[in-house]
């Protein structure tokens, strides 16, 4: 007989769900109007922050992530709030030192947070205790996950072990983290049941719709015992997204586990979400083909829909099966990681490069090397010795065996000090010190935004549809004159208004920092504010203007023919992918590589950004470098040259 067991409901739609669906993209401005009903419907909680919606925020939005949760708190004022927290990687992609740990679970429940749910990629628990001690001396209801897969090492008792050492940690409440919707229904069961029998802590199972297993792992988890289950509102779930709340809601009215959620609220708030969906173009969660072959390679849908879009990035969408099957060979030589962010990241990525070079492990992103040397913690089981010998090379890189936190010197003091000219709480030191760049950016941006102006900005739509992750950018930087009747060059030529404004309009709506077009004989390149200018530019009066908010507008000579003789024995290194080219990944990380350097075969000569990973792109050939034919920080295409080397 089924014990009766009221099972409670945490809702996504605001976090989870549109970062599934809609690539985290719903505005602040967007999710206010309807908090009042959410509130009404009586969820156990509402999971509104973490995961990517700080980096979204900043970087394409042009929101602070600290005011959205604010301004979410005092709309919402019955229903708990709840983050997700990476861990020690807290909601970046790479671990903070424990200072930034304490500060930012600090601030977040300041903020608003009353729930936060934690969890390590790799279930080494070790890069949990910081983030539980300091989120419970913060106040907050401590729910400490256990990330769910399938491999050969990932049993039954590893997850009660698992759990039973995050109750002895202090953790409130227990999640099991299916990201993948890997879960099935039985296997479901026995796993609530054996938790549930060893733990008197409450259980919440999260799971994604993916390949159609999450409503029956629900109903058969709510049989072994299972407190609470995700969902999202029905325009927001299905697909890489939860269930959708109206169906797990009628499936367990008269059953010994009514949510006793009123369902005709529950389409009032869909009946919102419904029409935000329309307006702004988003699709339903759909399951694909792609989709349902989780089951071979466990890749989560989410992952999917950015692989995808890397893909078609790099011009290399029809080898997309080829990927797929090479993320479990990756996964396997990486110790059977479980895909979620970061490892998702890093395994999809290092797959997209053996499949792209055509050779496994020919181009190995940092990350990559870090964790291999251990930076991420204890994979769940050990790297192939040959995998290690090929990443790391004969280099002095020591495994790291402990805590891989312990290595990291405090950090606050420093950003403090770093982004005090922007700064305008410790708030926006912490976001600076996980996205330093986006931040910086983005404070500046909000430090100029009032300025009144003569120009005209080009407004940024008020939602841009994103193809994915990496789409552009919705703020827009770039200003011309309003009474510019056309660019008039030294030469006496004129470009058409119409011109330059079609220009910027491309512009804006990308990361590329500087494009050109010619008329009536002339080039003429749009650059964005503070981007490098290329060789041979000629700023006009216009760059000048608003302390150099405006973008400069430059006529750009011929370049004069370049000399074909004596260039046989050069030698080019070209980009193997699309991406932004970094002619070193910080100054302090490596000297840049100059024009009559000397170089060896295997030495880091760039970084190319691509997949959210920073690539080392090393020299094929000893030789001298005669030419760097890209700015840095500036957009690349697959094949470019970027180095002319001479064999010595």
């Amino acid at each position: 007989m089924v014990k009766p067991n009221k099972v409670e409901i945490t809702d996504t739609t605001l976090r989870d769900a549109h970062q599934s669906l809609w690539a985290t993209r719903m505005r602040t401005e967007d999710m206010l109007p309807i908090c009042e009903k959410l509130d009404q419907v009586g969820y156990h909680s509402l999971e509104v922050w973490g995961g990517a919606t700080f980096d979204v925020c900043l970087r394409y939005l042009n929101e602070d992530p600290w005011e959205r949760l604010r301004q979410l708190k005092k709309a919402i004022k019955k229903t708990p709030l709840q983050m997700l927290l990476r861990g020690q990687s807290l909601v970046g992609l790479k671990h903070y030192p424990d200072d930034m740990v304490e500060a930012f679970v600090h601030k977040a429940v300041e903020n608003g947070i009353d729930i936060i749910r934690i969890f390590d990629a790799l279930n080494d628990i070790r890069n949990l205790e910081v983030p539980i001690r300091m989120s419970k001396k913060a106040g907050a209801h401590v729910q400490a996950a256990v990330v769910y897969t399938i491999s050969p090492v990932h049993t039954l008792e590893h997850y009660l072990e698992t759990a039973l050492k995050l109750a002895e940690m202090g953790a409130d409440s227990i999640c099991i983290k299916d990201m993948a919707g890997l879960l099935s229904p039985h296997v479901a069961y026995d796993l609530v049941k054996t938790i549930k029998k060893h733990l008197d802590l409450p259980l919440q199972l999260h799971s994604h719709y993916i390949g159609g297993l999450a409503v029956g792992a629900y109903l058969k988890a709510a049989d072994a015992g299972v407190d609470i289950v995700d969902t999202a509102s029905l325009p927001l779930a299905f697909g890489a997204s939860q269930p959708p709340v109206e169906t797990v809601v009628r499936i367990l009215q008269e059953s010994p586990h009514d949510t006793r959620l009123d369902i005709h609220t529950l389409f009032e708030v869909s009946k919102y979400f419904e029409d935000l969906r329309k307006k702004y173009g988003f699709e339903r969660g759909v399951t694909r083909l792609t989709d349902m072959r989780v089951f071979e390679h466990q890749v989560p849908g989410g992952m999917i829909s950015n692989l995808v879009s890397q893909l078609e990035e790099q011009k290399a969408l029809h080898r997309i099966h080829e990927v797929l099957a090479e993320i479990p060979a990756v996964r396997e030589d990486m110790g059977y990681p479980p895909l979620v962010t970061p490892t998702s990241q890093i395994v999809g990525t290092q797959a997209v490069l053996n499949v792209l070079t055509g050779k496994r492990y020919k181009l190995v992103p940092g990350e990559v090397r870090a964790y291999v040397q251990g930076q991420y913690g204890k994979p769940p089981a050990p790297i192939k010795e040959e995998i290690i010998q090929q990443i790391l090379g004969d280099s002095d890189v020591k495994l790291i065996k402990g805590r891989p936190a312990d290595l990291l010197e405090p950090i606050m003091d420093k950003m403090k000090k770093e982004i005090q000219d922007l700064a305008e709480s410790e708030e926006d030191v912490l976001s600076y010190a996980m996205y330093p760049q986006v931040a910086r950016k983005f404070f500046e941006w909000r430090l100029n935004r009032g300025l009144d102006t003569e120009d005209a900005a080009v407004e940024p739509p008020a939602v841009e549809k994103p193809k994915d992750e990496e789409a552009g950018l919705p703020d827009s930087n770039i200003q011309v004159k309003q009474d510019l009747g056309g660019l008039v060059t030294k030469e006496g030529k004129t470009m058409n208004l119409s011109e330059i404004k079609e220009l910027i309009k491309m512009l804006d709506a990308t990361d590329i920092c500087e494009l050109q077009l010619e008329s009536a004989g002339v080039k003429v390149a749009i650059r964005k504010s503070g981007a490098a200018p290329g060789t041979g530019f000629t700023a006009s009066p216009e760059t000048a203007a608003n302390n150099g908010k405006t973008a400069a507008i430059e006529a750009v000579p011929e370049k004069p023919a370049e000399k074909t003789q004596d260039r046989d024995n050069l030698i080019p290194i070209v980009a193997p992918m699309v991406g932004t080219f970094y002619r070193s990944p910080a100054p302090e990380a490596a000297p840049f590589v100059e024009v009559g350097q000397m170089v060896t075969e295997g030495q880091t000569v760039c970084i190319i950004e691509a997949m959210k990973l920073m690539n080392e792109i090393e020299a094929e050939i000893s030789g001298r470098i005669v030419e760097i034919l890209v700015e840095n920080n500036q957009p690349v295409e697959y094949g470019q040259t970027l180095f002319l080397i001479e064999k010595v």
